[in-house]
């Protein structure tokens, strides 16, 4: 097992630190241990942070971290519901929001719009959503944001997606397949896409055969599963 701290972050993270600009002031809600913002700090890669956490115990996680690398001065750790960590006269550069569902960073998102709004220059989203990367690029789509990079990488038997967003002055307009698959992934199609998809494929599948044995057969459901798997297999066999 391998050992994650402040100086040793998961591969996961180190793609997340990656789009976070040099100098910046970032806010990381959802902080856990806080590891991400420390490590920026101790590699003075940031000017400050907020690691923000809702729940006591990882707020008490995210705190200790701090104190052990004495960077109170750089980092504080803030106990408050999503963007609330941030307050009114503090302009961050760069929100980073992982580890979380699409509709828990959405719902995070959807709460805090009107703060958001409020910025000079509204900041720069870097998302990891678990699950739900769809509905988290139509949440950047309807409110203007443009995705500029995406990842996506296999860690510890999980495969996760990166999506990094910055201000757009129009919508960005995506479509259907590049909501689902993601633009810059759907343009690569690595082994990592491929094989999360092919598992997709897989659960599908089964889905079909469960509702065949229950002998429950809802037409709509059946027909919409079966599209999304044509389409996906559609992606996977295109290799232009």
């Amino acid at each position: 097992m391998k050992t994650l701290d402040a100086h040793h972050l998961s591969q996961r993270l180190q793609l997340v630190a990656k789009y976070v600009p040099a100098r910046a002031f970032l806010a990381d809600i959802g902080s856990d241990h806080a590891y991400l913002p420390v490590n920026l700090a101790l590699n003075q890669r940031i000017k400050r942070a907020i690691a923000g956490e809702i729940v006591s115990g990882p707020y008490e996680n995210a705190r200790r971290e701090i104190e052990r690398f004495d960077l109170s001065s750089m980092v504080v750790a803030r106990q408050a519901d999503g963007l609330a960590a941030i307050k009114s006269a503090e302009k961050v550069d760069v929100i980073s929001i992982c580890g979380m569902g699409g509709a828990s960073i959405c719902q995070i998102l959807t709460a805090g719009w009107e703060q958001l709004k409020k910025f000079a220059r509204w900041p720069r989203l870097i998302l990891q959503p678990n699950v739900g990367s769809m509905e988290v690029r139509c949440w950047l789509q309807a409110h203007s944001y443009q995705i500029i990079a995406e990842e996506i990488l296999e860690e510890d038997g999980h495969i996760y997606e990166i999506i990094v967003a910055d201000p757009g002055k129009s919508q960005q307009l995506l479509t259907d397949q590049q909501l689902l698959f993601g633009p810059f992934l759907l343009a690569h199609k690595d082994l990592t896409f491929q094989k999360k998809w092919s598992l997709e494929i897989k659960k599908l599948k089964r889905v079909l055969v469960q509702l065949h044995r229950a002998q429950i057969e809802p037409l709509a459901k059946e027909q919409q599963l079966q599209q999304k798997i044509k389409i996906i297999e559609g992606v996977l066999n295109d290799k232009g």
